[in-house]
């Protein structure tokens, strides 16, 4: 009887763990749900005034559920020939629904909002539009990012440098997916 009673203790400490294990993760699993930002462009295809064929301007971007200290965003292409190449890095911009059009160039800008740009991969600061080769579409990644604190990042940076100073203060993350081709 004692080693039936064992077992039957094992068993159910076995289906104890299995279901708090079970309800832990539908728990992160909320939380992570939760964290999710929703971000917005009014195309689905980048339209030429925000490309190498136009005038390059960045696009507005909107964003919703933001709970954080600040933001950053990072627009890059998956499909460039010589791997991920990064359009745009802007860090450190305070709470808003909305990142107008037209950001200036600048590596630290005050309007809009205030904020640091990066170097991104034309080896320019700021944004810098789609300007894939010829052929298949490319998609661009808007991907933006909640914090938890503002980044001890200097202007002008690479998005390595953006990506290692993140790690550990993001709170929330959401993207929209465009695509442009030539």
């Amino acid at each position: 009887m004692i080693i039936i009673k064992n077992r039957i203790s094992i068993q159910t400490a076995l289906a104890t763990i299995a279901i708090a294990v079970l309800f832990v993760t539908a728990v992160q699993a909320g939380e992570t749900d939760m964290k999710s930002l929703v971000v917005k462009l009014d195309f689905d295809s980048v339209p030429d005034e925000c490309t190498c064929e136009g005038m390059d301007v960045s696009p507005m971007i909107e964003i919703q559920g933001l709970n954080a200290t600040t933001m950053a965003i990072i627009v890059d292409d998956p499909d460039a020939p010589s791997g991920t190449f990064t359009h745009w890095l802007i860090w450190n911009i305070p709470p808003t629904d909305v990142i107008p059009r037209a950001i200036a160039k600048n590596a630290v800008i005050n309007e809009p909002f205030t904020a640091s740009q990066g170097t991104n991969d034309f080896g320019e600061i700021g944004y810098a539009g789609p300007c894939p080769p010829p052929g298949k579409p490319h998609r661009y990644f808007f991907r933006v990012f909640g914090l938890d604190r503002m980044l001890d990042l200097k202007a002008g940076k690479s998005a390595k440098d953006l990506q290692k100073a993140m790690q550990g203060h993001v709170l929330q993350k959401g993207e929209a997916v465009a695509t442009y081709g030539r």
